[in-house]
């Protein structure tokens, strides 16, 4: 099997050679070498059952591949979540099809489907290739050998207890400790089947591999139809739409929570400690996700996530926090796994997120932001949400002036940080707004006196007439690329020349190539960390806004070729070779790629303005 990475020094694959299968409720990461390194069940949040990823040698994985050298070509099909991966040897061609199944309600209604499975489908396309197979799970993050039994014709299985492991198929496999394995040679026109279900309700429903094609088929026309929906009509239609997939694959679709990505503790420093899990819903990127799916067609997934905001907020009400669980929680608990080596001997790795306990205030501008799009796109809103419109722009009102941890969650201590400041203007703007569009009762004049105090206060501290830019603290004099938002959410005219001075001094002093590292001050942390993809869509959407089109669209079309070969992007990048850093794909990088698609087509295809 060939199992070398593709730098060729580590048995670790590079972040970019995964892409993403899932259903809303939980992913899985598929190699090019057609190994399935990555999968919590039953949710993202979960407990590992694949996770090769962060541990190659002891980790679990489900692995199907030649056994002699290959090349892989892969592609999604269509505007589906559908992997195709294409195996080329010297004798011959195989194809292997990976969903995770996602039916319709009608097709849930007459249709007995496990609600959690993975199905992988052969097929021969020339000649004769040998395949090895390697079915390896180790539930629990690796804790856990699971020991495998036959059923008969219909596959095998491992009893845990409350949990059942099942895996249908036509193949001849063979059990030994903790795996099930074997080879098969694939002709052309043949075809087989692996169907992976995982069940913790009784009695389980197995997989009958004569649905498989069925199921594949329903899988298909899900994602088609959810993909026609979208009214961006621009010419990056198909780059959006993978974006907007993607933002959809990482939505808990039984609550609304969106997660920042399905992954946790891959580094932003190879070998170092920045290793965080991101498997949670921070309501900041969540929010944007929110106006992105309004402004692009798919109001039913904003009005969910709208609905569980209210919800995950009640307990904490007026006061919002920066992640939460996907069902609006914060009872998860941090640690570390120490029994893990971490991918490429990164660690630590960690569950949980430290994040949920500090005090972040640009949140508040995101999230009334969010709500600003809603109400102007004439959803109901109830008095539960205008109440609370109105106790967080008083919050906001009565705080504003207080130092927090900032947008970068920068946790040595917490400073006077200039994006937190404009957001908290955001925030009063967009809640004014609200309240007069709703004809909501409120006194306003302390929320407008506070605005007209941030904004004293941010050109006063929060902008450097030496280097003739917004810095990042408020008297301080390192920059930082949140400043690229300023115009973008209204705090600057887009035709103000403090906002093109900005986008140079940014340029110039976190600039590296078309990349963009968020700051370059000491954050307590060992290691440089990659460069910021976002950063650089917001460069793109920043030029394209104060009248720099052409080189906006430069920008942004040279961007794009940073994305992996199946269209996904990661949180950061390395400058020196290109290499993916941090979790994978990442829903901020996603959102501020479709951000500046929709900021470059504005005027020219009547595309919505939008926040970054």
């Amino acid at each position: 099997m060939n199992v070398a990475a593709s730098d060729g020094t580590s048995p670790y694959l590079n972040v970019s050679d995964y892409a993403l299968i899932g259903d809303s409720r939980t992913a899985a990461l598929v190699s090019n070498r057609g190994s399935i390194d990555w999968l919590c069940l039953p949710r993202f949040d979960s407990g590992a059952i694949f996770n090769r990823l962060l541990d190659y040698w002891h980790g679990g994985h489900f692995t199907i591949a030649p056994t002699c050298p290959f090349s892989c070509r892969r592609y999604y099909e269509d505007a589906t979540a559908l992997l195709i991966s294409e195996f080329r040897t010297d004798s011959g061609l195989v194809r292997v099809t990976d969903v995770v199944p996602v039916l319709s309600e009608s097709d849930k209604r007459a249709t007995l489907v496990s609600l959690w499975s993975l199905l992988r489908r052969i097929e021969g396309i020339e000649g004769a290739v040998e395949l090895e197979i390697v079915f390896k799970p180790r539930p629990d993050h690796g804790r856990l050998v699971p020991q495998f039994h036959t059923r008969g014709r219909t596959g095998y299985y491992a009893d845990l207890g409350a949990r059942l492991l099942h895996l249908a198929t036509d193949i001849s496999l063979t059990i030994s400790r903790g795996e099930v394995s074997g080879t098969l040679v694939v002709g052309t026109g043949q075809h087989a089947t692996l169907w992976f279900a995982y069940s913790e309700d009784a009695p389980a429903v197995y997989p009958r591999l004569r649905d498989a094609d069925t199921t594949i088929e329903q899988t298909r026309m899900f994602w088609t139809r959810w993909a026609e929906r979208c009214t961006y009509y621009g010419p990056y239609r198909k780059t959006v739409l993978r974006s907007a997939l993607t933002l959809k694959l990482l939505s808990y679709a039984p609550s609304g929570a969106i997660v920042a990505a399905p992954t946790t503790s891959l580094p932003e420093v190879i070998g170092g400690v920045r290793n965080w899990d991101y498997r949670y819903c921070w309501l900041r990127d969540a929010s944007y996700t929110a106006s992105v799916f309004l402004k692009i067609g798919y109001a039913p997934e904003a009005i969910t996530f709208i609905q569980w905001l209210i919800h995950a907020t009640a307990l904490t009400y007026p006061a919002l926090k920066v992640l939460y669980d996907l069902f609006g929680e914060m009872s998860f608990h941090t640690k570390t796994l120490n029994y893990l080596e971490g991918y490429r001997q990164s660690q630590p790795v960690n569950i949980g997120n430290e994040a949920k306990v500090q005090y972040q205030l640009d949140v508040y501008g995101e999230v009334l932001d969010s709500l600003l799009l809603y109400v102007k796109a004439g959803f109901p809103v109830d008095r539960q949400m205008r109440r609370r419109v109105i106790k967080m722009a008083d919050l906001v009102a009565s705080q504003w002036n207080l130092p927090d941890h900032g947008i970068w969650e920068i946790s040595d201590q917490r400073r006077h940080y200039v994006h937190s400041k404009v957001m908290s203007w955001v925030a009063l703007d967009r809640a004014e707004q609200i309240v007069r569009r709703l004809g909501l009762r409120a006194d306003l004049s302390p929320w407008q006196t506070a605005r007209n105090m941030i904004r004293n206060t941010v050109w006063k501290g929060g902008f450097s007439v030496q280097q003739q830019s917004f810095v990042q603290t408020l008297g301080g004099g390192h920059l930082d690329a949140t400043a690229l938002l300023f115009p973008l959410v209204g705090f600057l005219q887009p035709d103000d020349p403090h906002a093109a001075t900005t986008i140079e001094a940014v340029r110039n002093s976190l600039g590296i190539g078309d990349l963009l590292y968020r700051y370059r001050m000491n954050d307590g942390l060992p290691g440089q960390e990659g460069a910021f993809l976002p950063c650089s869509f917001w460069l793109a959407e920043a030029l394209a806004l104060t009248g720099r089109r052409d080189e906006a669209d430069a920008l942004f079309q040279r961007l794009q070729e940073m994305a992996n070969d199946v269209g996904l992007y990661s949180e950061e990048v390395e400058p020196s070779d290109g290499s993916m850093l941090g979790n994978f794909p990442q829903a901020f990088t996603h959102l501020a790629h479709i951000g500046a698609a929709l900021r470059l087509d504005q005027g020219r295809y009547n595309a919505p303005s939008t926040m970054p």
